[in-house]
């Protein structure tokens, strides 16, 4: 039987993650081309896509990353077939340079750029704003509030990017990625996987006296563009009294809440805001003629309240407009208690103690780890046998970064995907001190190998660590071109990472597995006496890539046959989770210990038996 997403009835109600939403909405407009690198909060989207591929008739794949994502997409929308390229909000950094090229030539198929922003930065490095994106490229910016608007504004932004044959931004926040809400299915149109790329250099190839023509074209259509947005129907007044607010994104959602909760339904003149940008201003206009005061509700940057001011200051308007302040802060997701404190404070009333759930105490804390039996923290504890404090540890995004943590300390410092390699041959530089870089097997084929190629062509001296776990681990498992193995199957074109650094021209290349103490010990004291640039991919896979996909259980778990200084010192060095101590005595969790038989290497007094 179909999946629903593919076979519901149209006018059907289903429950489903604001991910998945997305997803029925590009079917709903028949997309044909679906591109991505997997990034939370966006990755239920495409791993969607990927599980109902096998069903349906859309081309899906993982970019190895976000540029190549949406370069592959916007190929497909020139040839005229409806694209969806999905990332987390950096990864629209690493797409940036061919988007704003798009924007100049146009998608004639229709293309959507699903970007998942992270306020709060639940798993992120940043929480920035990528609505800024959308005015830099000149890019119409749909914003939804609900699973329902998600599934919806994903069509409205394909067929609206088809019409105008301009790329769209879909900007999410986490809160509408993975909430879950009803969502009434529309018709679905057949996916449009084939279409025809009508030559027309003098549009399609931006050399500058194209561009310079091409910049007007831009701005004429988003001029056209915000003359319809200002009658669509995601641009919404409602409400009465001379307060007005303006709201986006999930602040429209949590303005319902606390208006419904304060009993304020009726109390305010209400814009909300579903297309962003262009700006909507005539919409404005009539709501700030109509007002006395104005409180604007948005998370992250004030980029409506600086419009709305403008407007105010364009046409000469008397009107109060509150929006950022110490309440209403550019950090953080909001919330119904925020936005309802901005309320009560927009009416002259003071704010409310927040009635906020208490955690019990006592509860111990929690900080991230690593999964026991990791082939992580097996690499780390052997670097730092050999290299202890005396290296520089330049590390990468991903599971591994969760490393940087005491007694591991395998993280001096960060900069974004791709960065170790070439991040650490410049302290490396720098300092004259031994670097290690981390890099994961996915974060490799997505940005590493062109700053291992700089670092063999500038002659850095480096050690370059590759955490080959064989799947992209942090996001979900999905999988990428050094993978054997895939959900669906054997990988038949798989790149081997070995011989892609050899063939990069870097001489000192070991393999080595990081459950293997002996050898991985003795590979890195031979590097760590050696100059240049030297690589050692440690390759085991990912522990639950390796129990739920490939289908491996290990039949031997590890227990302390004696309490002994030597168990001491590995719970110490090695701080497996699944360690524990119990009456003053160490002990091992069966439950939790994978069977790696690290311990046992590290500590005579830990021994391996069969898993009762």
């Amino acid at each position: 039987m179909s999946h629903s997403l593919l076979s519901a009835e149209p006018g059907s109600t289903h429950l489903l993650l604001g991910n998945e939403a997305v997803v029925r909405g590009a079917l709903e407009a028949g997309v044909g081309c679906v591109t991505c690198y997997p990034g939370t909060p966006s990755s239920e989207a495409p791993d969607t896509f990927f599980s109902l591929a096998p069903e349906a008739d859309y081309y899906f794949e993982y970019s190895v990353n976000e540029k190549v994502a949406l370069e592959v997409g916007g190929g497909a929308a020139l040839g005229g077939v409806p694209a969806l390229v999905t990332m987390k909000h950096v990864g629209v950094n690493v797409a940036a340079d061919p988007l704003m090229s798009l924007a100049y030539i146009g998608t004639p198929g229709g293309l959507v750029l699903l970007s998942a922003d992270d306020p709060g930065c639940h798993s992120s490095q940043n929480e920035q704003d990528n609505r800024y994106y959308a005015r830099l490229a000149g890019l119409p910016c749909f914003e939804p509030a609900s699973a329902q608007e998600a599934k919806d504004m994903t069509r409205d932004a394909l067929l609206l990017s088809a019409k105008w044959e301009q790329p769209v931004l879909l900007r999410t926040t986490t809160r509408v990625n993975h909430l879950r809400g009803p969502v009434t299915f529309g018709p679905l149109r057949g996916a449009q996987t084939r279409g025809t790329f009508v030559k027309n250099p003098s549009r399609f190839v931006p050399l500058p006296a194209i561009a310079r023509q091409r910049h007007p074209a831009l701005l004429h259509n988003l001029s056209s563009i915000q003359e319809e947005i200002g009658q669509s129907s995601w641009t919404r007044h409602s409400g009465q009294g001379s307060q007005g607010i303006i709201a986006s994104g999930i602040s429209r959602a949590y303005l319902h809440d606390a208006l419904a909760d304060m009993d304020l339904q009726e109390s305010f003149r209400i814009l909300e805001l579903g297309i962003t940008y262009p700006f909507p201003e005539q919409a404005v206009l009539d709501l700030l003629h109509s007002v006395d005061s104005v409180l604007i509700l948005e998370e992250l940057e004030p980029m409506l309240e600086d419009q709305v001011r403008l407007v105010c200051q364009k046409h000469g308007l008397q009107v109060l407009v509150q929006g950022k302040d110490e309440n209403l802060t550019q950090l953080g997701e909001y919330s119904t208690q925020s936005v309802r404190q901005a309320l009560l404070r927009f009416q002259g009333q003071a704010p409310e103690e927040p009635d906020l759930c208490s955690t019990r105490e006592g509860l111990p804390g929690r900080p991230p780890n690593l999964c026991p039996g990791c082939s992580h923290r097996s690499m780390y504890y052997a670097v730092r046998q050999v290299f202890g404090d005396t290296a520089i540890y330049s590390t990468d995004i991903g599971c591994y970064t969760l490393g940087f943590l005491p007694p591991l300390r395998a993280a001096d410092f960060l900069f974004c995907m791709g960065s170790s390699v070439s991040g650490g041959s410049g302290m490396a530089q720098a300092t004259g001190q031994p670097v290690v870089a981390y890099i994961g097997d996915s974060t490799f084929f997505h940005s590493g190998i062109t700053g291992l190629i700089n670092a063999i062509h500038n002659r850095h001296n480096l050690l370059l660590v590759v955490l080959d776990n064989s799947t992209t681990a942090m996001t979900g498992h999905q999988p990428h071109p050094g993978v054997d193995q895939t959900r669906h199957g054997p990988n038949p074109a798989q790149v081997d990472i070995e011989q892609v650094i050899r063939g990069c021209g870097v001489q000192e290349v070991s393999t080595v597995r990081p459950s293997n103490l002996k050898k991985t010990l003795d590979i890195l004291k031979d590097y760590k006496e050696k100059d240049g640039v030297r690589v050692i991919i440690a390759k085991e896979p990912c522990v639950l890539f390796a129990r739920r996909t490939l289908g491996r259980k290990n039949p031997q778990t590890a227990y302390v046959a004696e309490q002994t200084d030597d168990v001491r010192r590995c719970l110490e060095e090695l701080a497996c989770p699944a360690f524990y101590v119990q009456d003053g005595e160490i002990q091992i969790d069966e439950n939790q210990c994978s069977g790696c038989m690290l311990c046992v290497q590290i500590a005579p007094s830990i021994k391996a038996r069969k898993r009762s």
